[in-house]
C-alpha cells in the first residue's frame, strides 16, 4: 500500500465515524462512531511514520498509537459504565431522551 491509499483509507474512516456521530441517536452506536475516529487517526500517525514523512520520527510513530489505544480503551471502559448507570436510572439509551445531565 502507498502512503496516499492509506491516508484515503484513514480519511473513509474518519468520515464515516463523523456520520455515525452526527446520525446516531445510540449512545454506544456514537462511542463506537468515536473509535472510528480515532482508529483513523492512528492509521495516519503509522502511516507517516512508516513511509518517513519529515517531522515524524518512526519510533515516535509507531509508540504513539499504543498509548493512545491504551488511553482509548480506558475511555470506552469508563464511557460505557456512565452509559450502563444511565441506562438503569433512565431505562433508556436515546440521546434525546437522556436529560438528567444539563445544567
Amino acid at each position: 500500500m502507498s502512503l496516499g491509499s492509506l491516508i484515503g483509507l484513514s480519511f473513509c474512516l474518519f468520515c464515516i465515524g463523523v456520520f455515525g456521530l452526527l446520525t446516531r441517536r445510540h449512545v454506544i452506536a456514537m462511542f463506537l462512531s468515536i473509535e472510528l475516529m480515532i482508529n483513523a487517526a492512528l492509521i495516519n500517525f503509522v502511516a507517516f511514520a512508516h513511509y518517513g514523512v519529515t517531522g515524524i520520527d518512526a519510533t515516535a510513530g509507531n509508540v504513539f498509537p499504543l498509548f493512545i489505544i491504551a488511553l482509548t480503551s480506558a475511555e470506552m471502559a469508563i464511557g460505557l459504565a456512565i452509559i450502563v448507570a444511565l441506562f438503569r436510572r433512565t431505562q433508556t439509551l436515546d440521546v434525546e431522551s437522556l436529560t438528567d445531565l444539563n445544567g
